[in-house]
């Protein structure tokens, strides 16, 4: 039997959270086509007739401009220490540049198995990827190149075969049926922050947090009630979360009640309320109630 940690490490927009989807079956980290959409550790359990593996999907690597990014990029690069296999996951339909060599300066001291995925195959012709696989070949000693796409699945079976392969030997690390180490009230701010990040405009997305202020279990009449505050750094920004005469939140409120109902199996209540707090991407009391603990 094989038993260990494989963490993703990448750059925003790479497809990690899309991966670790499809790795575990279940939708555990939400996604969106912007970047820096993953904010903390997220972990997941798959058990395979050969072991079980513990994915962990990280936070984006970029260049951190305020307390939240630093968190951000402490996570993905600590992440890197605690692992058995890393898997350096790159979006195939971008050129590599400087974000690229960064990560690869970050890894060149690793001693563990170091896996390349090139993602987002579905999206290149096929002539560009051997030329790409080279050049990664020759910069760093990856003990395997594979070609996948999160998307649709392409190759993924093969990732996981690796996996397997270059964990080590030993006993499950959790019970047959654990599947994350992230408690209920995580998975319904990110549900609602994904809602936030698909129906708003783009100028939202960094700025824009949501916290849980109140979760109350399903009781006799079967329904979770949830209360939830979105964060936005300037007054300008709350008009757009509402919208006009309250369209916007009303439309994100659907929305993300139809999602966690879902999720949870269960009726929804949930009230959401928008709070302009300038700064909190440096207030370390927010970060910390969102899971975005410091070193």
């Amino acid at each position: 039997m094989k038993s260990g940690f494989v963490s993703f490490l990448g750059r925003p927009n790479a497809g990690k959270s899309t991966l670790l989807n499809r790795l575990v079956g279940q939708k555990l980290a939400i996604v969106s086509d912007k970047p820096q959409t993953t904010r903390t550790r997220i972990l997941g359990v798959r058990n395979y007739e050969e072991g079980q593996v513990v994915f962990i999907d990280t936070p984006g690597v970029h260049k951190p401009q305020h307390r939240m990014n630093v968190r951000m990029v402490d996570t993905a690069l600590d992440a890197v220490r605690e692992v058995d296999v890393l898997a350096l996951v790159v979006d195939a339909s971008v050129k590599p540049g400087p974000g690229d060599q960064f990560l690869l300066n970050a890894i060149k001291d690793v001693k563990l198995p170091v896996i390349l995925v090139l993602n987002k195959v579905d999206l290149i012709a096929k002539p560009k990827l051997l030329p790409m696989m080279e050049h990664y070949q020759k910069a760093f000693p990856f003990v395997e190149i594979v070609p996948v796409s999160a998307a649709d699945g392409t190759n993924v079976d093969v990732l996981e075969r690796l996996f397997l392969q270059y964990l080590p030997e030993g006993v499950p690390l959790y019970p047959a049926d654990y599947l994350t180490d992230q408690p209920e009230r995580f998975f319904a701010a990110e549900i609602v922050r994904e809602q936030v990040l698909q129906l708003t405009h783009d100028e939202l997305p960094f700025s824009t947090a949501v916290v849980v202020d109140r979760f109350e279990e399903a009781g006799e009449d079967s329904i979770m009630r949830l209360f939830c505050t979105i964060l936005v750094e300037r007054e300008s920004q709350k008009p757009i979360v509402v919208g006009k005469a309250g369209a916007m939140i009303k439309k994100i409120g659907t929305a993300a009640r139809a999602e966690l109902e879902r999720f949870f199996d269960t009726r929804i209540y949930l009230d959401l309320h928008v709070k302009v707090k300038s700064e909190w991407r440096d207030d370390g009391r927010v970060l910390d109630e969102m899971g975005l603990r410091g070193r």
